[in-house]
C-alpha cells in the first residue's frame, strides 16, 4: 500500500509514530515560513507540516498546487492547544513532513473544489469535469451514502429469504407503456430489442419457475422527458413474492424501509404507515401522493352551489361528474401579483380557464366573485374553511379529476410560498410515509375511446368486484399499492392476475387489445400461467429517489456517479454521439438527412 493509514483516523495515541499518508491537497497556507497543506482523501483531512529546518521538502511544498496528489511520510505530532482544530477529526494531531513524492500536479481548476462556491457554478460545466465535482467531500459522501442503503436492503431481504436474481435488460418492445430505447439486432435485420422499462414480465416468470422470493437491483430505462426526480436509465429495488397477499407486502416493505432509516440516518421510523385509498387522497389532497406533513386540505361545496346565483359554479355543479371545491392558504394574503398570475397559470395548464380566489384582510373579503355569492354561501365558506384574517381561498370548478389535479398542484404551490414567508414550517427530518391504496383498475382513455391500465394490466381486480368487469369496468379496484413519503411516490405494486383465462379477458375484453397484438405480445406470459402459476404480488422502489430523500436532496442527479442532463446527455463522454457508416450498416439502419 501507498499508505499507512487514511486522512481521518489519527489521534492522539498516535503520537510519535512515523506515517505515510496519500491524497490530494485540499488547502496551502504559509505562516510564518512554515507551510502547512490540509491533505485531503475520501476519509478525510490531516494537517501536514513544512518545516523550514528540511531544507529540501520545504521547497517542494512551496510550488504546491491545490488538488494535485502527493504522497507524504512525517511524524505525528500533537497540536498546540491553541491550535487544536475542533472541526476535524484528526484537529488534535498534525503530521510533520519527512519526505514528499509529487504523485501527480493537478492543472487549473474549472471550479473552486469548496462545495458552498461549486454549487454555484453552471450545471453543465460541473457535468464536463464530473471527476472533479465527484472528489468533492460533500458529494463524495452523497455516493457512500447511496452505497450504504443499498447494501442495507441487500441485507435486510436476504434476511428475509429473498433469491437476487438478474434479468436481461435486452426485452422485446411493449410500446403500451412510457417510450422506450430500442436496440437494433444484428443477427435479425429488421427486428429490434427494446431496453427494458422494467423486470415486470421476466420477474413474474421467475414466479412460474418457483423462485418464490426474488429480488433485484434493476436497471431501468425509459425514453421519456427528463426532469429533477427523472433520469434515462434509473435503478429500481425490484422485489416479487410468491403465495401472498396485500398485507405481507406492506409488511415486508415497512421493515425494509425501517431498517435503511435506521441503517443510514440513525433514525427510527413508526411502523406500520397510515393508509389511505386512493379516492380520499384526491378528496383531501387532490393528488395520489399526498404530502400530508401540512393541511390546506381540499373542501367541496359541489352541494352548497347547485342553486347558487353564480352561473360559473351553478352549471359546473349541476353538470354529470361536475365538482366545486375550494382550499384555503392561511396566512398567503400577502400574496403579490407577479405570484397570483403564476398560480393562475399553473392552474390554466391544467385546464382552468382561470383561477377564482377570495382575499380575506381587515375584516372583509375582497374578490371579483364575491358580488355573486349569497350570505349563506359565504357564511358556509368562512365556517367549512376557516376563514380568518390574511387568509387566501382558491376555487375550481370542474370535473372531480380535473378540479383535485388543479387545487392539488396549487395547494403544493400555496406551501412553497408560506415556506419562503416563514409562515409554514416543514422540518426536513419529518418523514411521514403513506401507502396509497384501493386504485382503480381501470381509467377510461378519451383519445383511444377505450379503457387503459390504470396501473398495468397484470394487477389483478380486488375479488369482490370481479363481477363488475363486464358490467362497470371503471368501478373495479385493483390490488395495487403505492408507497408514498413526504409528497414523493418511492414506488408502486399490485398483486399480479396468475389466471389465464382472467388474465386473457382483461387484455381482450377489458382493454380492447386485439388478439393478435396479445398474442405477439403476450402470448408466452398466457402460455406460462396455463402450467401452474402461484398466486403472486410485488412492488419496485424507485432507489433513486429513494436515496435522494435520505440525503435531503432536491434531485436525484446529486445522487448518481454520472447523471445525465435535461436532454440526455453525458457531458463529460460527450454522448449520444454520432456512430460511423458500417456500425449503421451492421445492424441494418439507414439515418434519415433532416428536413
Amino acid at each position: 500500500m501507498l499508505r499507512t493509514h487514511t486522512c481521518n483516523c489519527l489521534t492522539t495515541a498516535d503520537a510519535g509514530k512515523q506515517v505515510t499518508l496519500i491524497g490530494w491537497v485540499d488547502t496551502v497556507r504559509d505562516l510564518g515560513g512554515v507551510r502547512f497543506v490540509d491533505l485531503r482523501d475520501r476519509e478525510g483531512i490531516t494537517q501536514i507540516v513544512f518545516n523550514p529546518s528540511n531544507a529540501e521538502v520545504h521547497e517542494i511544498a512551496k510550488n504546491l498546487k491545490d488538488e494535485s496528489v502527493i504522497q507524504v511520510t512525517g511524524t505525528v505530532t500533537l497540536r498546540d492547544a491553541d491550535t487544536i482544530n475542533d472541526k476535524l477529526t484528526t484537529g488534535t494531531i498534525e503530521v510533520v513532513a519527512e519526505s514528499i513524492v509529487i504523485e501527480n500536479v493537478c492543472a487549473p481548476l474549472p471550479f473552486p473544489m469548496d462545495d458552498d462556491k461549486a454549487d454555484k457554478v453552471n450545471e453543465d460545466l460541473r457535468g464536463e469535469f464530473r471527476y472533479l465535482d465527484i472528489r468533492r467531500p460533500r458529494n463524495l459522501n452523497l455516493l457512500r451514502m447511496r452505497a450504504k442503503a443499498g447494501l442495507a436492503v441487500r441485507n435486510y431481504l436476504d434476511e428475509q429469504a429473498f433469491v437476487e436474481v438478474e434479468t436481461p435488460t435486452l426485452f422485446k418492445s411493449t410500446p403500451e407503456g412510457a417510450r422506450e430505447f430500442l436496440v437494433p439486432s444484428r443477427l435479425n435485420p429488421g427486428h429490434f430489442y427494446a431496453l427494458t422499462q422494467s423486470p415486470q414480465q421476466y420477474k413474474q416468470m421467475l414466479m412460474v419457475g418457483g423462485i418464490e422470493r426474488y429480488y433485484q437491483m434493476a436497471r431501468c430505462y425509459r425514453d421519456e422527458d427528463l426532469r429533477a426526480d427523472r433520469q434515462p436509465e434509473f435503478t429500481q429495488v425490484d422485489i416479487e413474492m410468491s403465495f401472498i397477499e396485500r398485507e405481507d407486502i406492506y409488511a415486508l416493505i415497512e421493515g425494509m424501509l425501517k431498517r435503511v432509516w435506521k441503517e443510514v440516518l440513525n433514525v427510527d421510523i413508526p411502523t406500520p404507515f397510515p393508509r389511505m385509498p386512493y379516492k380520499e387522497a384526491m378528496d383531501r389532497y387532490g393528488v395520489d401522493k399526498p404530502d400530508t406533513r401540512f393541511g390546506i386540505e381540499i373542501t367541496d361545496f359541489t352541494d352548497l352551489f347547485k342553486s347558487s346565483s353564480f352561473k360559473v359554479f351553478n352549471s359546473v355543479a349541476n353538470s354529470a361528474n361536475g365538482v366545486v371545491r375550494a382550499i384555503n392558504a392561511k396566512g398567503l394574503e400577502d400574496i403579490t401579483q407577479g405570484e397570483l398570475t403564476n398560480l393562475e397559470n399553473i392552474a390554466k395548464s391544467l385546464g382552468a380557464k382561470g383561477l377564482a380566489f377570495i382575499k380575506a384582510a381587515n375584516g372583509e373579503w375582497k374578490s371579483p366573485i364575491l358580488k355573486f355569492f349569497s350570505e349563506e354561501e359565504k357564511a358556509a365558506l368562512k365556517e367549512k374553511l376557516n376563514i380568518e384574517d390574511g387568509d387566501i381561498v382558491f376555487f375550481a370548478a370542474s370535473s372531480w379529476e380535473q378540479a383535485s389535479a388543479i387545487l392539488g398542484r396549487i395547494r403544493l404551490e400555496s406551501a412553497k410560498l408560506l415556506q419562503a414567508r416563514g409562515k409554514l414550517e416543514i422540518s426536513p427530518n419529518q418523514f411521514n410515509f403513506l401507502w396509497v391504496i384501493e386504485f382503480p383498475l381501470m381509467l377510461w382513455d378519451e383519445e383511444q375511446n377505450r379503457f387503459v391500465s390504470a396501473h398495468h394490466p397484470f394487477t389483478a381486480p380486488v375479488k369482490e368486484d370481479v363481477p363488475l368487469l363486464d358490467s362497470d369496468p371503471k368501478a373495479v379496484r385493483g390490488q395495487h399499492y403505492d408507497i408514498v413519503l413526504n409528497g414523493v411516490e418511492l414506488g408502486g405494486g399490485s398483486i399480479r392476475i396468475h389466471n389465464p383465462v382472467m388474465q386473457k379477458k382483461v387484455f381482450e375484453d377489458v382493454l380492447a387489445i386485439p388478439k393478435d397484438v396479445v398474442e405477439s405480445r403476450f402470448g408466452y406470459m398466457l402460455k406460462a400461467f396455463s402450467y401452474g402459476a402461484p398466486p403472486h404480488g410485488g412492488i419496485a422502489l424507485g432507489f433513486d429517489r429513494l436515496v435522494t430523500m435520505l440525503a435531503g436532496r432536491t434531485s436525484i442527479r446529486d445522487l448518481l456517479a454520472f447523471p445525465k442532463t435535461q436532454r440526455g446527455q453525458d457531458l463529460m463522454a460527450q454522448c449520444p454521439s454520432a456512430v460511423t457508416e458500417k456500425q449503421l450498416k451492421d445492424v441494418h439502419i439507414k439515418v434519415r438527412d433532416e428536413e
